[in-house]
């Protein structure tokens, strides 16, 4: 079975803005609001979507990168990555609403180990979760806020999300992984 195209560069788009929207409704506009995206493909979504909610509100949004490897209750399953750099912007994450925002959101295991990373760096007064695809297949109590797409799958099929900065193109795809296969992103973690 092959490659099935859910989302080509124009619904990425659309899902982005969407999602921006969404934020600045859900915030009451871009005060007090720090966007922070999950490496790899996550930072290149969380500019992307504060280009737009700045675009949007006026307000020059802040947004930063929150590695979470060594966070994860997960790295005897899964094989780890090199860490990459965790940068917050100059205001901090204190009293601020966090927008965490990560490319596919499955177990949430991603999403448990970026909460903890954010408690060591300061003390948001909200964090809200923003994913371009949600697939299901949650093992723990964690819901998006804001959601580019949500596609359902089986656990054997792998979700890939190809961004135009990281990987030459633009595209989700949908396909049946190997046998066993826990079926993640990309870059082969169970987010």
């Amino acid at each position: 079975m092959g490659a099935r195209i859910v989302l080509q560069h124009a619904d990425i788009s659309r899902a982005l803005t969407r999602i921006a929207h969404e934020i600045l409704e859900s915030n009451r506009g871009a005060d007090d609001l720090v966007i922070l995206g999950i490496p790899t493909r996550g930072v290149v979504l969380a500019r992307r979507i504060a280009t737009l909610v700045s675009e949007f509100s006026g307000i020059d949004v802040p947004v930063g990168s929150l590695d979470v490897t060594m966070y994860r209750d997960d790295l005897s399953r899964h094989p780890t990555r090199a860490p990459s750099p965790t940068s917050i912007p100059p205001r901090g994450v204190d009293g601020a609403t966090v927008v965490l925002v990560d490319d596919v959101l499955y177990s949430g295991r991603t999403i448990r180990a970026a909460l903890d990373a954010i408690g060591d760096i300061g003390r948001p007064r909200a964090v809200r979760l923003a994913a371009l695809v949600d697939r299901g297949h949650r093992e723990l109590p964690i819901r998006p806020d804001f959601v580019g797409k949500n596609l359902p799958s089986s656990p054997s099929e792998r979700i890939y999300v190809r961004l135009e900065d990281v990987d030459g193109e633009e595209s989700v795809t949908i396909e049946q992984g190997p046998t066993g296969d826990q079926g993640s992103s990309i870059e082969g973690s169970a987010s």
